[in-house]
C-alpha cells in the first residue's frame, strides 16, 4: 500500500532477518550455566531459529498457543523467543528462580501448550510438569 512508512510490516521474523542480512557475523556471546562461553553469530542464530519453528510446528503449535520456557539468558532462549514468537505463538519466559510450585501455577495459568526448559532445571521440571496438564511436550 502507498503511503506507508514501511513497505514491510514490522515482524520478529523480519528483524532476526535482517540482524541475519546485515550483522550475521556479529557475535552473540553467552555465559552457560556451567560457566562455560559460547560464541556464535546472528546468521547461526537465525539458521537454528528457523529449525526449532519447524520443531513448534511438528509438536503442532498454532498461532496463540502459550509456549512456556524455563531457561537462562543464553542463546538457546535467543532462538526460542524468535522460533516461538515467529510462529505466532506466545513465547511465555518464567523466572528460573521462583519456587517449582510458583512456576507450576504461572504456566498452569497461561495455559502453557509446550515447555522448553534448559538441563539444569530437571528436578523443578519433576514437580511441575505433573501440576500443569495442559502441556503437552517438555523438550530439553
Amino acid at each position: 500500500m502507498l503511503g506507508l512508512m514501511q513497505s514491510q510490516p514490522l515482524l520478529i521474523s523480519s528483524i532476526i532477518r535482517h540482524a541475519a542480512r546485515y550483522h550475521g557475523t556479529a557475535e552473540v556471546i553467552s555465559v552457560m550455566a556451567e560457566g562455560v562461553t559460547h560464541r556464535t553469530c546472528y546468521a547461526e542464530i537465525e539458521r537454528r531459529a528457523r529449525r526449532l519453528a519447524r520443531v513448534l510446528q511438528a509438536l503442532d503449535v498454532q498461532p496463540g498457543d502459550r509456549v512456556g520456557t524455563l531457561a537462562w539468558n543464553t542463546y538457546r532462549h535467543l532462538e526460542l523467543f524468535y522460533a516461538v514468537a515467529g510462529s505466532g505463538a506466545v513465547c511465555h519466559t518464567i523466572n528460573p528462580r521462583l519456587h517449582p510450585d510458583d512456576v507450576a501455577y504461572i504456566g498452569n495459568h497461561a495455559g502453557d501448550s509446550v515447555m522448553f526448559a534448559d538441563a539444569s532445571f530437571v528436578e523443578v521440571l519433576q514437580t511441575t510438569v505433573p501440576q500443569v496438564p495442559s502441556l503437552r511436550a517438555v523438550v530439553m
